[in-house]
């Protein structure tokens, strides 16, 4: 047969399209068991951030400065830094834990150091009150990681980006909140002198937003009881309880079908420092560490006098203003980050979201030049409305980089350890951050360099060094839908 027969016996056996591969189906979020987790995460924003609208203005009342406005950023990134680093003690041991006792229980626990620690913080009158408060917050606390092991049991490589838009949102809206709560309710002696005329509120000024943010925790912490254990080894544990009653199967052979999982959840830290890992983790601390930077920054700013080159807002400005951001972005992701995902890939959207650090800096500078040269009229609103922009654009990388940090967990038995250590390295950079920035702005005001903007320009050398590690991240998530 001539090889022209046989091209042509190919051709008429051949489809003349090709099927194209199969895209795989995308799983249904479990909305009863993801809408309580969202509703327990919603008091971790809450607590921790109804604080940023009034601290500032706490610290001046409390003389902690001797009247020095330009040092106040000194003491509230020293208080808004002390959670961090007393969580960055304690969050890798409460993460492997939860891979042993479940997510559960140590959900709770945090639960109830938060609600305890903002109580504190409401009725604290000098810094080394404040102090205590915040510190026993981040002991308690190892939810951050806990939740999103959590949500990563509850999702797969289809529905991944969803959940993970979920927790965004729901950050951002419990932010929207947490920013309301502290600058409407700062003060209420002031705003509803009927209401809080009592000796009680003119001692403990700040005590009623603290007071409704424990509330939120209490009703967070009853929550949990409904919320499915998800780590598979304390499920087993459970069903062969269950069977043991009701079957003659020895407890041996139950105990010996887990013991794989449960080595898993034991495995060495050392065996998971691999740089499918540590590359993942090391752009999630860069990226917490000029997020919270940042966030640092904007009460600050906003606080600062006009004659340093800030925008001179009360309390109420600044919480209405943080919670238009929170909100807005919260929407934003939502509504458009699945798709994002679906369109650019983890990878692209994560380079994109943080190519806007730097301009988000830039505005900074050139709302002081405005005010300076106008005063806060509609051109400071346009910009602050235009950093806004670039701020929900930024935030997409902070959901891309969950699902690089979760899908690098070779087994879903120790994503406590994996998330634990990322969250370990997040608490660093969060405490690292704040002090950092509101000291370097502090100083920078204080001794006038680049005109008080010194800590813009600083803060975008690791904004830089995180483009380049970004390029190192793999091009796609590792699939581990196998691992059941």
């Amino acid at each position: 047969m001539s090889t022209l027969d046989v091209q042509g016996s190919e051709t008429e056996t051949s489809p003349l399209l090709r099927e194209a591969p199969q895209m795989k189906q995308k799983t249904p979020l479990p909305i009863m068991q993801i809408s309580i987790l969202m509703l327990v995460l919603l008091a971790e924003p809450i607590a921790s951030l109804s604080i940023y609208p009034y601290i500032n203005q706490l610290i001046r009342e409390l003389d902690i400065t001797g009247g020095n406005d330009a040092a106040v950023g000194y003491y509230a990134g020293i208080i808004e830094s002390l959670f961090f680093i007393t969580q960055a003690l304690t969050v890798l041991k409460w993460s492997r834990l939860s891979d042993r006792i479940g997510r559960k229980p140590v959900l709770r626990i945090g639960l109830f150091g938060t609600g305890l620690s903002i109580l504190c913080f409401g009725l604290s009158t000098s810094f080394w009150s404040l102090v205590i408060s915040r510190s026993i917050c981040g002991m308690l606390n190892g939810n951050s990681g806990v939740m999103k092991s959590v949500m990563g049991e509850l999702t797969d490589s289809t529905n991944m980006a969803q959940g993970f838009a979920l927790i965004s949102i729901t950050w951002c809206f419990g932010s929207f909140l947490g920013f309301v709560m502290g600058g409407a309710l700062a003060r209420p002696q002031d705003r509803w002198p009927n209401i809080f005329a009592g000796q009680f509120w003119a001692k403990y000024p700040y005590f009623l937003p603290c007071a409704v943010a424990a509330s939120v925790v209490l009703v967070s912490f009853v929550l949990v009881s409904f919320l499915e254990e998800t780590l598979a080894t304390v499920r087993k544990r459970k069903r062969n309880i269950t069977s043991d009653t009701t079957s003659d199967q020895p407890v041996e052979e139950h105990r010996g079908n887990g013991a794989s999982s449960e080595d898993m959840a034991n495995v060495p830290l050392r065996s998971l420092l691999t740089r499918s890992i540590i590359i993942p983790i090391a752009n999630q601390t860069f990226l917490a560490f000029l997020d919270i930077s940042m966030f640092a920054l904007m009460p600050l700013f906003y606080s600062t006098p006009n004659y340093l080159g800030g925008l001179g807002f009360a309390p109420p400005t600044i919480g209405l203003w943080l919670a238009l951001f929170g909100i807005i972005d919260g929407l934003f992701q939502v509504l458009f980050f699945p798709k994002v995902i679906d369109r650019l890939g983890p990878k692209r959207t994560f380079y994109t979201g943080a190519s806007c650090f730097i301009p988000i800096m830039i505005m900074f500078p050139v709302m002081s030049w405005l005010v300076f040269s106008r005063g806060v009229d509609y051109m400071v609103t346009n910009v602050l409305l235009c950093q806004l922009v670039l701020i929900v654009t930024w935030d997409m990388s902070i959901s891309s980089i969950f699902m690089f940090v979760t899908a690098s967990a070779p087994s879903k038995n120790i994503l406590g350890a994996v998330n634990g250590m990322g969250q370990t390295t997040v608490s660093i950079a969060h405490a690292v951050g704040p002090m950092f920035a509101g000291s370097v702005f502090a100083f920078s005001k204080d001794h006038n360099i680049l005109g008080g903007h010194a800590v813009y320009v600083v803060l975008c050398v690791p904004a830089v060094g995180m483009l380049w590690l970004a390029s190192l991240l793999p091009e796609k998530l590792q699939n581990r839908d196998e691992d059941e």
